[in-house]
């Protein structure tokens, strides 16, 4: 059965509201207890000062003035220096019995004597010049219960510090924070949480700095990059100006401090300059000296304005140096933009928040803002600066890793360039020395047809004997051959093979033997060097004058056929080779010359041969 919509909707509403209640009661209970804190925790928000200094709070009926807490002393006090007592009264504590009543004190600048009703119970440090320097640490002050009246208490607080002009830093000035007396287990936690963020963090990021200042330096000075050398010098002088936040007694006078600080500000902020506008790309110039006479006019105008103008000298040359600062951060985005480098976004957001903690801090300077309980500028600007340093670090390996890929493959084509030199040299070399051997050739090809030829024709045509004729006329043609190898001249194939068959059929045709050569059409112009023809030409020899000397053939083929490869085969009909002399032909019938041959112009020679079955030759050349 369905269930009217009407009555699902009322169902589901008051199991809506179940819900809601049910996620509200934690936040309920949290708000409770907070109500319970503030109810066990007495807050100070107005004392009677009294503006003199005396090692025991001033008698009653002195006469004093109410201020609201927390009390700066250049609105309520203008110029004053020196002491000021305050004077409160509360009523007892509400604090359970197993807990501790304390005195918690966020901030009081420089230094703070506690009394409780008449009895000093604590002192921060000196309070007689040059005085310990609490500005930024809180106090956390046991009360002890035997001193508590139960009614009515009076706790009495001497300050000590410098007025506003005499200091570079409203944060250094003179002045009291509101008080809260309450559990200690309700006011210990927020005064440590206090001394984290204001002087432990600081350290932590100051001792990080250092480290990756000295490794940023070393990279800088190794590489020569100048703006590494410049970040480096920023954050190893931010870790140095940290120590004002936790160096409590320094033994200086308050103006030798404010000064020298100041000072070194101005030179941070100059290397912070340079950095932003060296990472840019900007080049280095002469009017870079305008920038660093600052570094010298600074404590000059100090020493000529005296520590009572301190604090407006050090305004105005803190609004100089971020608008400084902000100018090179703008160069350095336009740059990055224009370039489109990688890191343009993160730099971006990196020096936006370093931008608005500059400008949080000048307003704070200059406007008189309320003074925050946390300094963010101590800890803001270190964590921007190891950011920076993180992402410094981050482009430089970038950078390193692709120099060395570049060198890797600079070193690949050099190795490359190298070979191809050598083996064009190699050519060169190769090439010169075939010309000389070619010149050569010609030389002794020319004597040996101008000299031993043509007394080899004279030979041939006055002599009487028949045989020395004969002898003359193969000398000659031998030298020939042997001329036509050392010209070098390519010959071509048909007309080789026309010569070889002329050759060969006459000198068969002369002994009586028959021949027939079966030649395959040569349709495409090919050639022979001339090194091989004369190797074939002297293996065709050798062969027919086996065959008419030792085959007794009647009758011999000859087939040749073109390729790849020149192929020639000689078939007889004769008596072919004795088995006594089987495995020996390498010693008989000229057979090694020709297979030597054959090898020397990267051919091949076979031969086949059977008693009673001819012989047959085939030669193999490569064209």
């Amino acid at each position: 059965m369905s269930m009217p919509w009407p009555t699902f909707a009322r169902i589901l509403l008051s199991r809506l509201r179940l819900l809601g209640l049910a996620a509200l009661l934690p936040l309920l209970a949290q708000a409770v207890a907070a109500q319970e804190q503030r109810v066990l925790v007495v807050r100070a928000a107005q004392a009677i000062a009294l503006p003199q200094a005396s090692s025991a709070p001033p008698a009653e009926g002195t006469p004093a003035q109410v201020v609201a807490l927390p009390d700066d002393w250049s609105a309520s006090r203008p110029h004053h220096g020196g002491a000021t007592w305050y004077r409160i009264g509360f009523p007892a504590p509400p604090v359970p019995p197993d807990e501790l009543p304390v005195l918690y004190i966020p901030r009081a600048c420089q230094n703070v004597e506690v009394f409780l009703n008449g009895s000093r119970i604590a002192r921060g440090g000196r309070m007689t010049l040059p005085y310990t320097r609490h500005c930024y640490e809180s106090m956390v002050v046991a009360l002890p219960t035997g001193l508590l009246m139960p009614h009515h208490n009076r706790l009495e607080l001497q300050v000590v510090g410098h007025p506003l002009e005499r200091v570079a830093a409203r944060q250094r000035a003179a002045g009291l924070s509101e008080l809260y007396i309450g559990a200690q287990s309700l006011l210990q936690p927020a005064s440590e949480r206090q001394r984290f963020w204001n002087v432990t963090a600081a350290q932590v990021v100051a001792v990080t700095l250092v480290v990756l200042g000295l490794f940023v330096i070393g990279i800088g000075w190794v590489r020569d990059v100048s703006y590494l050398l410049h970040f480096g010098f920023v954050c190893l002088g931010w870790a140095a100006l940290s120590a004002r936040v936790w160096w409590f007694n320094i033994p200086l006078p308050n103006e030798v401090v404010e000064g020298f600080f100041f000072c070194a500000f101005v030179v941070l902020a100059v290397s912070g300059t340079l950095f932003l506008l060296r990472y840019a790309g900007v080049p280095p110039s002469r009017r870079e000296w305008l920038l660093w006479a600052q570094c010298l006019i600074a404590p000059a105008l100090l020493l000529a304005a005296g520590p009572d103008r301190l604090f407006v000298l050090a305004a105005a040359f803190y609004t100089l140096l971020a608008a400084q600062v902000i100018g090179a951060a703008g160069i350095y985005l336009w740059a990055a933009w224009r370039e489109r480098r990688t890191e343009r976004w993160v730099m971006a957001g990196i020096l936006g928040l370093l931008g608005l903690a500059i400008v949080a801090e000048i307003a704070i300077q200059d406007l008189m803002l309320p003074l925050p309980q946390v300094h963010m500028i101590h800890f803001a600007m270190p964590l921007l600066f190891v950011a920076i340093a993180f992402r410094l670090v981050q482009v430089f390996v970038q950078a390193l890793r692709h120099a060395e890929r570049a060198r890797g493959e600079f070193d690949q084509r050099l190795r490359d360039a190298t070979a191809e030199m050598e083996r064009g040299w190699a050519a060169l070399t190769e090439q010169r020395v075939e010309q000389m051997a070619e010149r050569e050739r010609k030389r002794i090809a020319g004597d040996l047809h101008d000299d031993l030829g043509a007394k080899l024709l004279t030979i041939v045509h006055t002599s009487d004997n028949d045989r020395i004729s004969q002898l003359a006329r193969e000398a000659l043609e031998e030298m020939r051959l042997s001329v036509k190898g050392l010209t070098g001249k390519p010959v071509q194939l048909a007309d080789a093979l026309a010569d070889w068959r002329a050759e060969t059929v006459s000198r068969l045709g002369a002994a009586g033997i028959e021949i027939e050569w079966h030649s395959e059409e040569v349709t495409e112009p090919r050639t022979l060097s001339a090194r091989a023809f004369v190797g074939i030409t002297r293996i065709l020899r050798e062969a027919t004058s086996n065959l008419i000397k030792h085959s007794g053939a009647s009758r011999c083929t000859v087939r040749s056929s073109v390729d790849e490869d020149l192929h020639l085969v000689i078939r007889d009909n004769g008596k072919g080779i004795p088995l006594e002399l089987d495995g020996k032909l390498d010693r008989g019938h000229g057979m090694y010359s020709m297979k030597h041959r054959a090898k020397q112009i990267q051919g091949q020679c076979l031969v086949e041969s059977g008693p009673g079955f001819g012989t047959v030759i085939r030669l193999t050349v490569p064209l």
